[in-house]
């Protein structure tokens, strides 16, 4: 088992980059298999999740490696629609193969996709827009087969609630399509516009990317070409230092991260008291670590640009030792704050009643053994450490690793007293 052991007390400095969006990174490399050309995705981070694409793409045929930093794809004459369950199984993120399947096989099956506990979440509006398009689909008590004779067709189609992997599905279905189609009620995420961006450099004609209204025209089956792209730099990331400087104290840079990103995340992090400095593609977090926190706060995770979903958690983290209770609510996973049972077991007032986060505030954090529960979960309760008197030791770490290639290792270099561990509590 991996650990991430943190002792508190540390005040942070320095400057950061974070490194590719892991959450555009996923769909990138499904997209890749739309491509009549090679692509080169550049300085991809080692994550748990990019090494199960890397071989979910082998296993339905593609050819795709890592060269140094980055990933190559390369096109090959067919691929198979059949993803295998233990693949299909361990990442949310292989739903974004359903309509590159689709489109290169005419057939797509996997196992309802996997990743973290979050409670469930139904692929309806994916299903929903992809028999718009011309496709059949049955779905199974554990898996989802997609068929479709001959080529998609173009649509006008509404989305009942702007969810990040339908749009992406649909936009990636329609590209190849025949005809136009058009997406309302879209999800604006700027990880659906960077997916259209590669896209429309590999040939294909996305408008609207990064508004409530997508248009594309399709190549009426024809395989788009090949690109290389820089992925935009992962928000949650900047997000987690952001937070790690809140509760720790200190003053750290993130550079390369454009803070319209994540620009709700800042503004609940100047309303709770720290100081919010904003440049053209960087930013910087401070906080005197003599000055409490505000509490009192009353957050709403929701669609961009809101609170992002996987952001709700560190502000929980930072919200711990404020001088007042707060609440979080997020509206789009219902089982997002299984963290809280850590937070209380380091001594905080923390209480998860369904979708709703509760925190007494004015918690005085001790160490402790806690559980990851899952990605951002376990991440949260890593930067609860670190505001911690004592040693926090964060079990089930492999799930963090799903999104961060090296958190410890970036946390240190801030300042942090901050490791990553076996079981046999060797140093990695």
């Amino acid at each position: 088992m991996e650990y991430i052991e943190v002792t508190g007390g540390q005040v942070l400095s320095g400057c950061i980059r974070p490194a590719a969006a892991k959450n555009s990174v996923l769909p990138l490399l499904a997209a890749t298999l739309l491509c009549g050309e090679p692509c080169t995705l550049l300085a991809v981070p080692r994550l748990r999740d990019v090494d199960t694409s890397l071989a979910l793409l082998k296993a339905v045929g593609a050819d795709a490696k890592r060269e140094g930093e980055n990933i190559l794809t390369r096109p090959t004459a067919s691929v198979t629609g059949t993803v295998p369950p233990e693949l299909a199984g361990a990442m949310r993120g292989s739903v974004f193969y359903l309509a590159p399947l689709l489109t290169r096989a005419g057939r797509a099956e996997l196992a309802l996709p996997g990743g973290c506990r979050l409670g469930p979440r139904p692929i309806d509006i994916h299903l929903a827009g992809l028999t718009a398009m011309g496709a059949q689909a049955e779905l199974r008590q554990d898996r989802v087969i997609l068929r479709c004779h001959g080529v998609l067709r173009g649509t006008e189609f509404a989305l009942r609630l702007p969810s990040v992997g339908a749009t992406l599905t649909l936009m990636m279905a329609a590209c190849c399509a025949a005809g136009t189609t058009v997406l309302r009620g879209a999800a604006c995420e700027p990880e659906i516009a960077d997916t259209a961006a590669f896209l429309n450099a590999c040939g294909a004609r996305i408008a609207g990317a990064g508004t409530s209204t997508l248009r594309i025209r399709g190549t009426g089956g024809d395989l788009l070409g090949g690109c290389c792209h820089t992925v935009l730099p992962d928000r949650i990331a900047a997000s987690t230092y952001a937070a790690a400087t809140a509760i720790a104290g200190g003053r750290v840079t993130v550079e390369g991260c454009p803070p319209r990103y994540l620009a709700a995340f800042l503004d609940f992090l100047g309303a709770a008291g720290c100081s919010v400095v904003r440049g053209s593609g960087r930013f910087t977090v401070s906080r005197c670590p003599a000055r409490p926190l505000k509490g009192g706060q009353d957050l709403v995770a929701s669609a961009y640009p809101g609170l992002a979903t996987d952001a709700a958690p560190l502000a929980a983290a930072v919200l711990l030792g404020a001088d007042g209770p707060s609440r979080i609510y997020d509206g789009l996973f219902q089982n997002r704050f299984a963290c809280a049972a850590g937070f209380a077991a380091l001594g905080a007032g923390a209480q998860a009643e369904g979708r709703l986060l509760r925190l007494a505030g004015g918690a005085e954090l001790h160490g402790g053994t806690v559980t990851a529960p899952d990605l951002r979960g376990g991440a949260a309760l890593v930067l609860a450490g670190l505001g911690a008197k004592g040693t926090v030791r964060v079990a089930d770490a492999g799930h963090i690793r799903r999104g961060y290639a090296h958190l410890a290792q970036d946390l240190a270099g801030l300042g942090a007293q901050c490791r990553s561990l076996t079981e046999d509590a060797s140093e990695e």
